[in-house]
C-alpha cells in the first residue's frame, strides 16, 4: 500500500514460523522488510520467497545472542535506510522440559535453563532495542512490537479458571512476563514522541514451538504483530493484545 512504501521494518527470526508470516503480510502491505535469521541458508531462502511475491525483502545475518550482530545490523539499517520505522522483536525461545498438562516444574527449572531463556528473551531483546532506538526515533511513526505470550499473564496463570492456568512453563513464562514489564516501562518513557511500544500474543499457532494441536494455522500467526507495527497516530502504546483484544496483565 502507497502509505507504507517508504517504511523500514527489521523482523528477528523471520526465516519460518510467525516471524516469516510477519514479514510477509507486512510486505504484502507495502513495507520494506528486513528478515533477520541465524540461518543463512534458511534466511536467504525466506527471502526469495517474498521477493518472488513482489515484496521488497532482504535477508540480514542475525543472533540475537550475539551482541556483535546488534551493531552490525545498526550499522546496515542506517547506512541503507537512515532510519527504522517497524522493531518486531520476535525471536525467542522455549527450553522447559515440559508444557502443559497439569506437569509444573518449576522447582526442577534450572539455573542454566533459565539464563538461557532469559538472555534469549528479555536481556538480549532490550540490548537490541536500545542499540536500535536512535533509528526508530528518526521514524515519523516507529513502532516496536515485543512478542509475548498469553503465557505471560500473572493475572491468568493465578486464576484457577483460566485456560492457561495448568499451563506452567516457569523459565519462558517468567522471560515474558518480563518482557511485559520492558513494554510498559519502555512506552512510559516514549510517551511524548511518535514510537509506540506494544506487547502481542500471536495466538496458539501451529509453529514449531507451538505444536502440531495448536488451534490456529501459522498463515494467522503474524497478524497482531502487523496490526501493532501499522498502528495509527491515535493508536495505543504500553499494552497487550491478541489481534483487537487487550489481555490482563
Amino acid at each position: 500500500m502507497s502509505e507504507n512504501k517508504d517504511k523500514v521494518a527489521f523482523i528477528t527470526g523471520a526465516n519460518r514460523g510467525i516471524g516469516f508470516e510477519t514479514a510477509r503480510e507486512l510486505g504484502e502491505k507495502g513495507v520494506k522488510v528486513i528478515l533477520g535469521a541465524r540461518d543463512k541458508a534458511k534466511g536467504e531462502a525466506a527471502a526469495e520467497k517474498l521477493k518472488a511475491k513482489g515484496i521488497t525483502a532482504t535477508f540480514f545475518p542475525f543472533d540475537i545472542n550475539q551482541p556483535s550482530d546488534h551493531q552490525k545490523i545498526f550499522d546496515f539499517i542506517e547506512k541503507n535506510f537512515g532510519k527504522l520505522d517497524i522493531l518486531i522483536n520476535n525471536a525467542g525461545v522455549l527450553l522447559d522440559s515440559q508444557r502443559g498438562n497439569g506437569g509444573n516444574l518449576t522447582s526442577l527449572t534450572s539455573q542454566e535453563i533459565l539464563r538461557k531463556t532469559f538472555d534469549a528473551n528479555f536481556f538480549n531483546l532490550i540490548a537490541l532495542t536500545q542499540t536500535l532506538l536512535p533509528l526508530l526515533r528518526k521514524s515519523p511513526a516507529g513502532r516496536i512490537v515485543n512478542l509475548s505470550s498469553v503465557l505471560a499473564s500473572l493475572t491468568l496463570h493465578a486464576d484457577p479458571a483460566s485456560p492457561i492456568y495448568e499451563f506452567k512453563t516457569f523459565a519462558y513464562d517468567a522471560s515474558k512476563t518480563a518482557l511485559n514489564a520492558f513494554t510498559i516501562h519502555l512506552a512510559h518513557e516514549l510517551r511524548n514522541t511518535k514510537i509506540k511500544v506494544n506487547s502481542a500474543h500471536p495466538g496458539w499457532v501451529k509453529t514449531e514451538m507451538g505444536g502440531p494441536d495448536a488451534p490456529m494455522d501459522v498463515a494467522d500467526g503474524g497478524k497482531t504483530s502487523v496490526q501493532l507495527a501499522l498502528l495509527s497516530e491515535s493508536g495505543p502504546t504500553g499494552g497487550f493484545y491478541h489481534l483487537d483484544d487487550p489481555l490482563p496483565w
